[in-house]
């Protein structure tokens, strides 16, 4: 719950507050802000609504390339922002309708609070229980699978993906094989943390709408 302050405290502890602690206030990073699964973020969102809420000049639409260059249509909000730049995708590509997947922004996170650049292990704090990630340095690469803890489960409504990836800085003198390509990793394995390997994005997703028609693949 916010706490409502009265005008008056309020301006007894702008007083209070010397002119130092004011400035590092300005240059604070913000905290990161949970996204649900509703409104804008929700499973009936469109392009339409997208610019609606974040204003047409801070949203460009086109087509992107996914992994191994799949090409697909997506709405991208601040793309010359990068914390906070975010990608929405489409179910239904020809009206930019029913929201299928959208990559965070830097600047957002779940509502367990998980974010980008967090360590496996943070995660596992948040989770409660080990979980597995797929091996790097390939397209599929790094993703986490949750078989039991407080993320085994997706949201109400929706589900959030989360993809990991090492730092680039490591020594050469480490052996990264059993963590490469197809493999199963779990987030107990040492080498994640000599790795420094932490949360690279976060995708919230829905399933097919019932809306429309099945496809033929």
């Amino acid at each position: 719950m916010i706490a409502r302050i009265s005008l008056l405290a309020l301006s007894l502890a702008l007083v209070a507050v010397p002119a130092v602690a004011k400035d590092k206030a300005k240059t604070a990073p913000a905290a990161p802000v949970a996204v649900t699964c509703d409104g804008v973020f929700g499973p009936k969102s469109s392009d339409t609504l997208v610019r609606e809420t974040f204003g047409e000049d801070n949203v460009e639409t086109g087509m992107v390339y996914g992994v191994e260059g799949i090409e697909f249509m997506a709405t991208t909000v601040f793309p010359n922002e990068p914390d906070r730049v975010m990608q929405f995708s489409w179910w239904d590509e020809e009206k930019l309708e029913y929201l299928s997947s959208l990559e965070l922004a830097p600047s957002q996170e779940t509502p367990t609070g998980i974010k980008i650049g967090m360590s496996v292990k943070e995660v596992e704090a948040i989770n409660g229980e080990p979980f597995t990630i797929g091996g790097f340095w390939w397209d599929y690469g790094g993703g986490a699978v949750f078989e039991t803890g407080a993320l085994a489960n997706p949201e109400a409504g929706c589900g959030f993906w989360f993809r990991f990836a090492p730092t680039d800085d490591y020594s050469e003198d480490v052996d990264v094989t059993p963590v490469s390509g197809e493999v199963t990793v779990p987030s107990s394995e040492p080498l994640l943390e000599t790795l420094d390997v932490r949360v690279q994005s976060i995708n919230l997703g829905y399933p097919w709408p019932e809306e429309l028609p099945q496809p033929d693949y």
